[in-house]
């Protein structure tokens, strides 16, 4: 009798052991016998789920595939959250770079599910920074969402590379000056400080910003 009878919790645990494997030490180097044995099934009931180990791939990488969601706040506060966050994951000692570029990394093929799977991610993931530039009213929203989801990715690089966990502050602080200069006006708490006091920047004249 199966150790975990609903069929979904299996599939569920599978997943998790994926999850914990593929990311903490890379899907090359992870064989699906070794995710079976992590939650004692065996690979013949796996592979009843996952009929092949880049199934198994394409399920981890949707699984970790959460899109952001929008809210009533203010815009240039929730993109200069993203960067908080990021500093969160840079704390935690598990952190091991973003999952999406690390598993095209590794296949190394162009053709692999997984690659549409991460430009979808990272797509998203600047669609949802141009959303947010355009409801502020800056000059550029498109270019300037480019920008953001660069400084993203960089600081990620140069905490995985370099053992930078400063990064994502770094970045952020790049991200505040880019939207100043596109013609955003930031609230006084996420404006530059000068002097140790917080300044709310001024719209650009001829900013496009409109009444929220």
């Amino acid at each position: 009798m199966s150790r975990w009878p609903d069929p979904e919790i299996t599939q569920e645990r599978i997943l998790q052991a994926a999850d914990r494997l593929f990311y903490r030490r890379g899907i090359r180097a992870v064989g699906v016998d070794a995710v079976a044995a992590e939650i004692g099934i065996s690979k013949r009931t796996l592979y009843n789920y996952y009929p092949s180990k880049d199934a198994l791939i394409v399920a981890y990488l949707q699984r970790r595939f959460t899109p952001l969601e929008i809210s009533d706040s203010d815009p240039a506060e929730q993109i200069l959250a993203a960067f908080d966050r990021l500093q969160k994951a840079f704390a935690s000692r598990s952190f091991r770079g973003c999952p999406f570029v690390n598993a095209v990394a590794e296949l190394g093929e162009p053709r692999h599910e997984a690659g549409r799977i991460a430009m979808a991610f990272k797509e998203e993931r600047r669609a949802w920074f141009r959303e947010l530039a355009s409801r502020l009213g800056v000059a550029h929203p498109d270019r300037l969402a480019t920008q953001l989801a660069m400084l993203l990715d960089g600081a990620i690089i140069a905490a995985v590379v370099r053992g930078d966990r400063t990064a994502a502050q770094a970045a952020k602080d790049a991200a505040r000056i880019l939207l100043q200069a596109d013609g955003a006006a930031l609230a006084a708490a996420n404006a530059t400080s000068i002097g140790g006091k917080a300044e709310a920047a001024a719209p650009r004249r001829g900013s496009r910003r409109r009444a929220r």
